[in-house]
């Protein structure tokens, strides 16, 4: 009986060492009349949660490589970089982001904090984390807007540790005249988007993080329950999808549940 627990509790953390799934989807959204109609592939990569025994910086300098292999013309962030004490290495704020300095994308990185990243868990403010990441060549959304290519990104505030300001940012992507792409870490920020054609990207969830056989997903973090647990949900017009992310939170296991990166090829439409 004991060894049985040693092997699974073994198996579990090797389902969360594992390297992440590749999710894929194509999506229309409406491209801006002065862009051209040739379509544009963005990476999602979300709570990388950068701590051990789970995940190394070696582990995501391999994860980094193969998005780059995937050649996308956008890579997008969610947040959560910090990683929680799990039995393994800890890393402070620039060394949880360190392995992303390798991504590379025509149209850049575009990142937004997660509610691990927050100043009262990661002992970081906002304003240290732009300067962090713009080290590496990275862009941070904080209810802000950005143009890349035909899309018109809105980076909104966590919604978990902070206020995010949707009809702010949503009037900052409509001047920017591109198709609308909104990243936030967690979904509980869908139901309050408003219902027109745009695409969401949002992490936390973990994909519950273990799934039960029968079951499936009992828990994950949001005020909505499981209503947005994982994968792809349309609501009138709008998309959301919701990442696995690639690392792990409290327990440094998975089961059921495997980390994932989304490819989304964006067409116009």
């Amino acid at each position: 009986m004991l060894l049985l627990a040693i092997g699974t509790g073994l198996w579990l953390i090797d389902n969360a060492r594992a390297m992440p799934v590749v999710r894929r989807l194509e999506i229309a959204l409406p491209f801006p009349p002065d862009a051209p109609y040739k379509s544009v592939r963005v990476a999602l990569i979300t709570d990388t949660h950068l701590s051990g025994p789970d995940n190394s910086p070696e582990r995501m300098a391999r994860i980094v490589a193969m998005v780059n292999g995937l050649k996308p013309d956008l890579v997008l962030l969610g947040g959560d970089y910090i990683g929680d004490e799990k039995g393994g290495a800890t890393y402070n704020a620039a060394e949880s982001i360190a392995p992303l300095a390798a991504l590379r994308a025509r149209l850049g990185v575009v990142a937004v904090l997660g509610n691990h990243d927050d100043r009262r868990h990661a002992l970081v403010s906002r304003k240290e984390w732009r300067r962090l990441l713009a080290g590496i060549g990275i862009s941070l959304l904080d209810n802000e807007a950005s143009r890349r290519g035909p899309l018109a990104i809105g980076g909104l505030r966590d919604f978990y540790t902070g206020k995010p300001d949707i009809p702010g940012t949503l009037a900052d992507m409509k001047a920017l005249g591109g198709a609308p792409l909104i990243l936030s870490h967690g979904p509980d920020i869908f139901p309050a988007l408003p219902d027109q054609r745009s695409l969401t990207l949002v992490g936390h969830t973990h994909c519950g993080q273990v799934a039960l056989p029968l079951l499936g997903i009992v828990y994950v973090p949001s005020r909505l329950g499981t209503r947005y647990a994982c994968g792809v949900y349309g609501q009138g017009e709008k998309t959301m999808i919701v990442s696995g992310g690639v690392g792990t939170s409290g327990l440094p296991i998975r089961m059921l549940a495997p980390p994932d990166i989304w490819l989304v090829t964006i067409r116009a439409g």
